[in-house]
């Protein structure tokens, strides 16, 4: 048997928890205030609550049901820091340049991923800095809380010993499941209708996806950690309530 792990206190083991890994990146990366996220310890399924859409009996009844743990987002300012932190990494002058002033003022994080569009390597290098950053919030997290994230068991459909959660996503309000070639012909159907300029912000979003899940599977591949099929719709991380420093600030922090 695996010798037991101690938390911070250093005086209770940790207790292992099935984890699903990239739900969970993605509510950690998803600080938008109408969203609240929490991890069934049972099953390691990541439930979104979205207001507005999810009816509030359901909610209260999530938040105080001991099985559930509400996931703490990592705030804006702390990625607005990952993104101060990668911009000197850049080899390239003129791209470190760029970076630098997209980073100015509001709307940062939109303006700093344009600007990677162009740059597919730097993109893939961001994509993975970004994933291990989230992936020591989320084992810091969990350690805090007195969790091990483990490997999560893929349950066969026919299962009867799955784990079941009280309260599903399709319950809530949210997006149903749909199969992959369902999405695909309705993903057609949609760019049929669309202009060149559309499209290229399509085929931009696309590849944004793709880099982003070859920098998790990297990310992940080196802790052994399992893989999930759901790809992420957490594409601007920016809380409202953020104002971003400006080049001034910035400058005069680094002077202090």
């Amino acid at each position: 048997m695996a010798e037991s792990e101690k938390t911070g206190g250093g005086t209770q083991p940790l207790r292992d928890v099935p984890v699903e890994w990239e739900a969970l990146e993605d509510a950690f990366e998803n600080n938008a205030p109408e969203v609240h996220s929490y991890l069934h310890l049972a099953s390691g399924e990541v439930l979104r609550v979205v207001d507005g859409i999810a009816d509030p009996e359901m909610h209260a009844r999530i938040a105080s049901d001991a099985s559930y743990l509400r996931i703490e987002p990592v705030s804006s300012r702390e990625q607005y820091r990952w993104m101060e932190r990668f911009i000197p990494m850049v080899e390239d002058p003129e791209l470190r340049a760029q970076l630098a002033n997209a980073i100015d003022g509001k709307g940062a994080f939109r303006r700093f991923k344009d600007v990677l569009i162009g740059f597919a390597s730097e993109r893939e290098r961001w994509f993975a800095f970004r994933s291990e950053r989230l992936r020591v919030f989320m084992e810091a997290w969990l350690s805090a809380h007195g969790l091990r994230g483990i490997a999560r068991a893929t349950w066969n459909v026919e299962s009867s010993g799955r784990p079941q959660l009280p309260i599903t996503q399709e319950a809530l309000g949210g997006r149903r499941t749909r199969g992959a070639e369902t999405l695909r012909r309705q993903l057609k159907e949609a760019l049929d209708g669309l202009g060149a300029r559309d499209l290229e912000k399509v085929v931009a979003f696309a590849e944004f996806v793709k880099a982003r899940r070859v920098a998790r599977g990297f990310v992940l591949r080196t802790d052994s950690s399992p893989q999930e099929s759901a790809p992420s719709h957490a594409e601007e991380p920016e809380d409202p309530d953020y104002e971003p420093p400006s080049s001034q600030q910035r400058a005069a922090g680094r002077g202090g």
